[in-house]
């Protein structure tokens, strides 16, 4: 269906600089870097990682904050043949150990303001050497600095690109809702696939320019707003952390930003807060574009009353999927819903035996097309369990509508069944929502000797809001059936969430089931 044009990112890149020497590649801070520089940076940095003895398949990890960096070890890595391995910085050092074990990393590069997280890499896991970016004061034969090797810049361009469109271009490793992180292997065809898909919906350009904040790791982040924006020559302002999020404000409007990516946390304190009166007046924002998580309706509906020239385009998808699956229309757009597939993917709800459901019941979301990934890294039965004749079933539950339109309603092991009965997380979840001094909101199942299984809520509140549990229940009585409302409300100072704000359900039932033995 697609063209594919190129091999790899590198073979990207070094189309732009070649066609588009001078042309802007990233904004960082002040400075503004072209294509023809950053492909001297990549060369320098690959042919240092060939002297390493990193060759075809060899796996890099990859525990840097957002940079240029980032972006310039992972198309180096790529170059070779190697396969990088983004690592989710917001882990604890158990959990990095664990993830280059599994991949097998010879080499990690890795930012010095983590450097106490990763101390006992080189003792632990067979990491041979570090790259740091940033300043670490411990160099030595094992740890080297990502600024001396790209001190005396020389190009390597004659270096033959060593992929093909079906190598694996990233090892992504999944949160691990469930057991331990698993490696989702992306070729470069899948991602490749998701890219056309997604232009075909957004019609990008070399013209339009983005911003990545969110942690460059991250599937959604690296696809959407990484690999995407330099596979049509577009500029991107690369922001450092989230906070101050005055500053990415302040970039966004300075840089005329025209795609923002952000997750429901952003939309809802975008939609709350109070903006200098000549926000609106610069803001060149088209489309504002949500995944990672559920978009509650309610912050939909804030948002588009406040921002009324760009679209906020509600999407969804999964690190397996590389990771986009489907994405609201700019011209039909329906609350609630994540919109129709992007072209290039198919979708499906079905049954227990992959029957498929007719429209408008509920069933599990599975996934076909090029996009999804060709495996789990070491892990065959755990794929087999996965894609099945070509489908990936993703463990989602939803439903379709006539017009092609999916409509999540939860996650397969996120279901309730109370006396028999089906009970949604999520719809509690947007209902809670709904109220105006509820910040985020969680719902949970739990064993329940009488109905088999019962709702408990979590709840964080609004600074300043005074609700109790009963309170909220009632607030819940006047919308929800009463076989829906929580058994328990627990008010809490804060939900833990993952990196792009994704609530870790997991964390809240370890932490009830602690609390009821």
């Amino acid at each position: 269906m697609f063209d594919y044009r190129y091999n790899s990112f590198y073979e990207v890149l070094r189309h732009h600089a070649t066609t588009r020497p001078k042309a802007p590649a990233y904004f960082v801070g002040d400075q503004k870097v072209h294509f023809k520089k950053v492909l001297l940076k990549v060369d320098t940095f690959a042919r240092f990682l060939e002297l390493l003895g990193i060759r075809k398949g060899d796996r890099v990890g990859l525990f840097l904050a957002n940079s240029l960096e980032f972006i310039v070890a992972l198309l180096a890595i790529q170059k070779l043949g190697a396969i990088p391995v983004p690592i989710n910085n917001f882990l604890k050092e158990e959990e990095v150990h664990y993830i280059l074990n599994d991949s097998e990393a010879r080499l990690l590069v890795a930012s010095a303001q983590y450097s106490k997280e990763l101390q006992n890499v080189l003792a632990k896991t067979d990491v041979e050497k570090i790259i740091w970016e940033g300043e670490y004061n411990g160099l030595d034969e094992h740890n080297i600095a990502f600024s001396e090797i790209l001190a005396n810049l020389q190009s390597h361009e004659k270096m033959t690109p060593k992929t093909d469109i079906d190598d694996i271009a990233l090892l992504i490793y999944t949160s691990g809702t469930t057991g331990k992180p698993k490696g989702a292997m992306l070729s470069y065809r899948n991602i490749f696939s998701n890219i056309l898909g997604i232009e075909q919906l957004l019609r990008i350009t070399p013209k339009e320019r983005f911003i990545v904040y969110l942690p460059m790791f991250h599937s959604f982040t690296l696809t959407v707003t990484v690999l995407m924006p330099l596979y049509f020559g577009s500029p991107v302002v690369i922001i450092r952390s989230i906070r101050p999020f005055s500053n990415i404000i302040k970039q966004m409007l300075l840089r005329r930003v025209t795609i923002f990516t952000g997750v429901p946390d952003v939309y809802n304190a975008l939609s709350k807060a109070k903006l200098p009166w000549y926000f609106h007046w610069l803001n060149r924002v088209k489309f504002y574009v949500s995944g990672a998580a559920p978009l509650p309706e309610e912050t939909l509906r804030r948002f588009s009353k406040k921002f009324k020239k760009g679209k906020l385009l509600e999407g969804y998808g999964l690190s397996e999927c590389s990771p986009v699956v489907a994405v609201n229309r700019p011209n039909k757009q329906k609350p609630k819903s994540v919109g129709p597939a992007i072209p290039g993917v198919q979708v499906k709800i079905v049954d227990e035996d992959m029957v498929e459901l007719p429209k408008g019941q509920i069933g599990e979301i599975i996934v076909k097309g090029d996009n999804v990934m060709q495996g789990y890294w070491k892990r065959p039965e755990a794929t087999a369990q996965t894609i099945v004749g070509g489908w990936l079933k993703t463990g989602d539950l939803g439903y379709m509508d006539e017009d092609g339109y999916i409509f999540i309603v939860d996650r397969k092991k996120d279901l309730i069944i109370s006396k028999g009965i089906n009970i949604y997380p999520r719809e509690i979840e947007e209902v809670l929502m709904s109220n105006p001094h509820i910040k985020a909101a969680a719902v949970i199942g739990v064993k329940d000797d009488k109905n088999g299984e019962v709702p408990v809520a979590y709840v964080e509140l609004e600074n300043g809001a005074d609700m109790d549990e009963m309170s909220i229940k009632r607030y819940l009585k006047e919308h929800l059936a009463n076989f829906k409302v929580p058994k328990a409300v627990y008010i809490v100072e804060e939900l833990p969430k993952n990196a792009t704000g994704k609530v870790l359900k997991r964390v809240l039932k370890e932490r009830l089931a602690k609390e009821s033995a």
